[in-house]
């Protein structure tokens, strides 16, 4: 009875367009006001006290730092060097766009806020040299989800402290998944430009010293996940000091070296990470409440059953799994994903002997696919708005990106050492 009530509440509220957080709270309040003789209070307490975590303080820091470079002159030296890179290429400008998005991703560590601070130049310039809108604006779409996978990531953190795993470890453990994804995009991009005749500006390659020159001026921001990965691995600072420090970090390169940071930018950066961040907290509180009742009622034990009595085959598990996922990550937004699932379905892979950290980055790419997918598609809505570009066209030109990123999927799912490599290195 319960169960039904939980879901079945989820349900309509989503369908009546209730925000997910909302309705995560009411689902496990109905729930166990009229299916168990539990206090009403438990979930309130359990709300509150999911947020009493010092990993989770990396969050809005990673935010400020992401949003404090992006004013402070950090986008336009990023694109002026992935433009020296690659923008010589046939569809020089999709290129371009992808590279930042990847050089970006290792700032924010959010995908919409990559997509916003690249396709915001991109996506007008794009279509000013005559591409298609809908492959403009998609390209920056489907490339801002690398923002979830390269560190650092906010949903990393999540994954790492609901599923007790080093946060850290999940930082290095998305490295080389995160650039399997956006070579797979440029491939992909590169295809579609030649296709459709999409020339660069100018067809010289740029020289060595123009590359280097490039480099020099974007070095400053080059060097955030530097001091990131390489504090948390030397012993210096945890990734929670680490968010810290890369806030100061952007606030001296933002006033002191590229100048352009001011008062009003520093004020308008820390009003726009309060406002996300509030937002951030009520999904997470609400998630771990909702997850806390599925918990009580067993309905993971249940799930557990139902897919180890399907098949003992561990690759049919996983395919199982993204299949799943997949589909949750087109109705329901990263952060509650990764909180509901994680206690959910860690049990039955670890059951398999699968390393809590790799199906950590299997869980964070399929749900970085959901930023592109309807009806959710968070990136697709703010390529769509930066990019004045129609959410129907978006979505039809996203399509061969989706066929890429699953086929990324695949190759980490299955090929486990891409993501624990680097991470059996420095344990």
């Amino acid at each position: 009875m319960s169960v039904l009530l939980l879901f079945g509440t989820l349900f309509v509220c989503l369908l009546i367009g209730v925000p997910i957080a909302i309705s995560l709270g009411v689902s496990a309040l109905t729930a166990i006001y009229f299916g168990t003789t539990l206090p009403l209070d438990i979930i309130v307490q359990k709300a509150f006290t999911s947020l009493d975590s010092f990993p989770l303080l990396a969050i809005p820091f990673f935010m400020l730092a992401g949003i404090l470079m992006g004013k402070g002159g950090v986008s336009k030296r990023l694109l002026h060097l992935a433009t020296s890179m690659v923008g010589w290429m046939t569809g020089g400008l999709s290129m371009v766009t992808i590279v930042a998005c990847m050089f970006f991703a290792a700032i924010s560590g959010s995908g919409p806020a990559t997509v916003a601070a690249i396709g915001g130049f991109m996506i007008p310039a794009m279509i000013a040299k005559n591409y298609k809108p809908g492959f403009a604006a998609s390209v920056p779409a489907a490339a801002g989800s690398i923002g979830v996978i390269i560190p650092p990531s906010i949903p990393f953190v999540i994954y790492g402290v609901t599923a007790n795993v080093s946060v850290g470890d999940m930082f290095i453990a998305g490295i080389i998944p995160g650039m399997l994804i956006a070579v797979l995009l440029m491939v992909t991009a590169y295809i579609i430009s030649v296709k459709n005749n999409y020339r660069p500006e100018d067809g010289s390659k740029t020289t060595g010293k123009e590359v280097f020159r490039a480099f020099n001026d974007a070095k400053w921001a080059l060097f955030i996940p530097v001091i990131i990965l390489g504090g948390i691995y030397g012993g210096i600072f945890s990734p929670t000091e680490a968010a810290v420090v890369s806030v100061v970090y952007a606030l001296i390169i933002g006033a002191f070296i590229y100048k352009e940071l001011t008062w009003k930018t520093v004020y308008d950066s820390f009003l726009q990470t309060i406002i996300i961040n509030s937002t951030t907290m009520i999904i997470i509180c609400l998630s771990v409440s909702f997850a806390y009742f599925m918990t009580l009622v067993h309905i993971p034990d249940q799930i557990s059953s139902s897919l180890t009595g399907l098949t003992t085959n561990p690759i049919v598990i996983l395919l199982v799994i993204n299949l799943l996922l997949l589909f949750v990550g087109m109705f329901i937004d990263t952060i509650s994903a990764v909180v509901i699932l994680t206690p959910v379905l860690l049990p039955i892979v670890t059951e398999f002997g699968i390393d809590p950290v790799h199906f950590g980055v299997i869980l964070v790419a399929n749900l970085a696919i959901g930023f592109v997918t309807p009806p959710v598609g968070v990136n697709l809505f703010v390529a769509s708005t930066v990019g004045k570009v129609k959410f129907e066209k978006i979505v039809v030109g996203v399509i061969p990106f989706l066929v890429a990123m699953i086929f990324a999927l695949l190759i980490i799912t299955y090929v486990p050492a891409l993501s624990m490599w680097l991470t059996e290195m420095y344990r």
